[in-house]
Parts: C-alpha cells; sequence; structure tokens
C-alpha cells in the first residue's frame, strides 16, 4: 500500500519531466546543460532562461548538393587562344559550400512567376513584369525562331530545360525570393505557422527578415516557448534557434569554378593525380565508357553549322538547350557544369580580378551595407516586405582595420582611388563595356565551341541584359560544420 502510494505521488513529476523531455526535444533546444564559463544552466527560468538551441548542423536546401571545399588553382591552365589575360592561374581556397543539383529550369522560374503574379500583380504588376523573363532573345534576323520565343518559357514540353532571358538582377531576385519561401515551409513544417494563402503586398507577406524582425505576422499555430521569465510565456522563432537557412544567392565565380571542377574525385590523400580541363577526368569531350562509347559528355557547338551531329545519331543530340541531367553529373554530383546554358556568377567582371583579389573566399562586387532605421531605430522595410538598406558610412568607420568606405568595386583594378595609389587602370563609365555593371557568366553554352567548356574561361555582360544562352543555378554558405 505504501509502494502504491509513492508511485502515485511520484506519476505528475514524471509527467512533468516527460513533457519538458519532448518540449526540448521538439524546440532544438539542449537539455539544461550547464554553461562551462559561468555555471549557470540553460534553458532555466529558474536561472534566467538563456535558450541555446541544439540545432548545430544546418539543413541543407531543397535543390542543393554539398560542395566541400579547399585549395585550387583558379583561372585558365590551357592556352588563353582568346588573348585576353583576363584568367591568370592563381591558387585560392573556397570554403565548403552547398550548390544547386542543376541550373534553374523554366518550371522553377514559373512556380516564381506565379507567386509574384499572386501577390503583386492586382496593386504593383510591374513587379511581376520586372521579373518576366526576355523570351525574345531567342529572335535572329536570319534565323526562324518564333516557336521558341512562343514556346520555351511556358509549354510543358520544355519544363525540364534551364531557364533562359534572365538578367543578373532576375536572377538575384530569384534567390531572395526562393530564400523566403524555402524558410516559410520550414515554419509550416515546423508547425509554427500555418497556410496562409491570402498573402498580399504592403508587408502582409512572409519574408525571412520581416518574419524575424517582427513585421510579418502571419497564421500562428504554435509559437515557442518563452524561458525568459519576463516575457509573455511565448516568442517567435530567432535566427539563435537555428531551424532558418541562409540565403540563396548566385555563386561567386571562384565557387562556381571549384564546385566545376569537381577535383575531390581526381585526389588520393592531398594528392591531385588528375588534371583535369573540364569538369570530368581526362582532356576529352566524348566517353570512353563500353556502354556510352563516343557520347559527348555536354551539350556544346560542335563545329560550324553542327549542333546535334547527323540524324539517326545526334550526338550530342540537342538541337538547342537539352532537359537538365541529360549528361553524367560530375564528382561533386552536379550536372550541366560544362555546356547546356552558361550561368550567372555574383562576382563583378575585372580583367585583373585573379591578380588582385583576396586568396581566401576571393570575390570582386563588394558593396558593405546597414539596415535602415527610422527615427526609434527600428528597422525599416519596404513595400514587398523586403529589409530597406544603405551603404556604410565612411566617418562612421575611420578606426576600423579592414574597410572603410562601402564600394568596393573597383578597389585595386578600376576606381580612381586605385589609379592614384597603385597606378592600376581607371575604367570610366560610357567609355567601356568593362564597368560596375558588367557581371560574369561561365560555363559554355548550347551555341558554344568545347573552348568555352573548361571552367576557367570567363565573360562578362551588363547585368540587365539577357541572352537565349545564359541560365544560373543558386548557392548556399554552409554556416558551422558540414552536414552529416
Amino acid at each position: 500500500m505504501q509502494m502504491a502510494k509513492q508511485i502515485k505521488r511520484s506519476i505528475p513529476i514524471l509527467l512533468t519531466v516527460l513533457a519538458s523531455t519532448v518540449f526540448f526535444s521538439a524546440c532544438g533546444l539542449v537539455q539544461r546543460e550547464t554553461s562551462q564559463t559561468t555555471g549557470w544552466r540553460y534553458n532555466d527560468p529558474e536561472t534566467g532562461g538563456f535558450a541555446v538551441s541544439s540545432h548545430t548542423l544546418q539543413e541543407k536546401g531543397p535543390g542543393l548538393v554539398f560542395v566541400e571545399g579547399g585549395t585550387f588553382v583558379m583561372g585558365g591552365t590551357e592556352q588563353d587562344i582568346m588573348f585576353e589575360w583576363n584568367n591568370i592561374p592563381r591558387r585560392v581556397t573556397v570554403s565548403s559550400f552547398f550548390m544547386d543539383e542543376t541550373e534553374i529550369r523554366n518550371v522553377d522560374y514559373l512556380e516564381y512567376l506565379f507567386w509574384t503574379s499572386r501577390i503583386f500583380r492586382q496593386t504593383n504588376p510591374q513587379k511581376y513584369f520586372d521579373a518576366l523573363p526576355d523570351t525574345l532573345v531567342w529572335r535572329d534576323p536570319l534565323a526562324y525562331n518564333e516557336p521558341f520565343v512562343e514556346n520555351y518559357l511556358r509549354h510543358p514540353a520544355y519544363h525540364n530545360y534551364p531557364v533562359v532571358g534572365v538578367s543578373w538582377v532576375q536572377a538575384m531576385d530569384y534567390a531572395r525570393w526562393r530564400t523566403d519561401r524555402v524558410n516559410e515551409m520550414i515554419l509550416v513544417r515546423e508547425g509554427i505557422l500555418d497556410w496562409n494563402l491570402d498573402q498580399q503586398e504592403g508587408g502582409n507577406h512572409f519574408t525571412t527578415r520581416a518574419y524575424l524582425e517582427g513585421q510579418y505576422e502571419g497564421l500562428v499555430r504554435r509559437n515557442l516557448e518563452d524561458l525568459d521569465p519576463r516575457g509573455d510565456g511565448t516568442r517567435r522563432v530567432r535566427w539563435e534557434d537555428g531551424l532558418l537557412l541562409p540565403r540563396y544567392r548566385l555563386p561567386t565565380e571562384a565557387e562556381w569554378e571549384y564546385a566545376a571542377l569537381g577535383l575531390i574525385g581526381g585526389t588520393v590523400d592531398e594528392r591531385i593525380t588528375d588534371r583535369r580541363t573540364y569538369p570530368w577526368e581526362g582532356r576529352h569531350l566524348r566517353s570512353d565508357q563500353r556502354r556510352s562509347r563516343g557520347q559527348f559528355k555536354a551539350n556544346f557547338q560542335r563545329g560550324p553549322g553542327d549542333y546535334t551531329g547527323v540524324a539517326g545519331f545526334q550526338n550530342p543530340g540537342g538541337e538547342i538547350t537539352m532537359p537538365v541531367k541529360s549528361f553524367w553529373p560530375n564528382d561533386y554530383g552536379l550536372y550541366d557544369m560544362a555546356g547546356n546554358v552558361n550561368e550567372w556568377v555574383k562576382d563583378v567582371y575585372r580583367p585583373l580580378s585573379f591578380e588582385v583579389v583576396a586568396d581566401y573566399r576571393p570575390f570582386r562586387g563588394n558593396i558593405f551595407q546597414t539596415p535602415m532605421r527610422d527615427a526609434d531605430g527600428n528597422i525599416m522595410f519596404d513595400e514587398n516586405g523586403q529589409m530597406m538598406m544603405e551603404p556604410v558610412r565612411e566617418e562612421d568607420n575611420q578606426t576600423r582595420l579592414n574597410y572603410r568606405r562601402a564600394d568596393y568595386i573597383g578597389h585595386r583594378d578600376g576606381d580612381q582611388a586605385s589609379a592614384i595609389a597603385e597606378g592600376f587602370e581607371v575604367y570610366p563609365e560610357g567609355a567601356t563595356l568593362i564597368n560596375d555593371f558588367a557581371r560574369v557568366y561561365k560555363g559554355g553554352s548550347w551555341k558554344d565551341r568545347s573552348y568555352w567548356l573548361s571552367p576557367g574561361t570567363r565573360r562578362f555582360l551588363d547585368e540587365n541584359q539577357a541572352t537565349n544562352d545564359i541560365g544560373f543555378r543558386c548557392a548556399m554558405d554552409l554556416i558551422g560544420a558540414a552536414p552529416r
């Protein structure tokens, strides 16, 4: 009888412990660990409620492949037949990151257009029209390409083909939209928010920054428990919880080139055993495997007037672009890193970039910004729910050692300060196509010769222009340790 009473008294305590365990597990919080430096317990309201998440490994976003970083020789390693001298080899190191398995397809971009139309077309139709690809890029004064103008983007036969006619600016906008949709889906999946199909322009739609800053409420299903005794009992998800993903973005030129080479497949210990001209082993364009012997490994122009090969054995088989995954992936599992369509990268073009950029995570195009704030110190958002940014002010950074001004696009190659200090060439706006709006694209395409399939080659185009042979894919930073 005495034992039965003890068990009965223990049941509420056990239920409380179980409920607490379930909560901490569901919310990704470590279970009452103790600080190694202060001795105070984490995630305990009795000791202040400092919340520490157990989500220490970043989730892999939809469509992405993990690319383990490392050192490599960036730039052209073959004869510079164009005599441009704009890709001089240089050893650099790239951090691990994520990259899209394939180029963005027409169906992917149509999803973006649908969402943009649903949110903005009634009140701000220009937002939708600005997102539309330029389907007229298919026109040629001396060719009959009207069927591509009418069908390539929207007909379901082309759903799995890479989107083209998209400018660099449009690609950046797509990546921003994709970030918000993926993070909204994570909050719905975790039971934090419910489906909200009545989102509208004017801040009443989800963006990651608006949610984190409390500017978007949404249809709340279950907020997290607030362990801070000063709170009201519940709170929204914070960046510190580790649930939300960082931005989708365009890869930097160094990242794209490194991922395209796929050197991970040709290394033994710390030795690179096989030199590569293309994203595959060897220096050949055709397969030497028994079942596919003689087939080209990428979609490119074989020769003058020859895009397909002869009837009965079309090789590579595409008159223009081809569906993604039509060829073999490289050793990172990435498809079409050579041929099919060229791809935008994040960098501003400069001929001497390889000589002067940093040797760790190299990139040219930095304009350092800070959030705009109102008179009360609150972050400001525009009508599209995007956080408003402004360039950092030089007078606020006079004591910094790493940077002071905002704009470093032309640093040591093209701006006035560099010309005075180090004798570099200045690129005056309007006098040359090499300016702050010239963006790099890489990879070769269905209308290019094999020379451009080498990852070290590079070309440039104005960020607001588009062609029928340039598409894009997205990348994402890896935060912390690699996924397992």
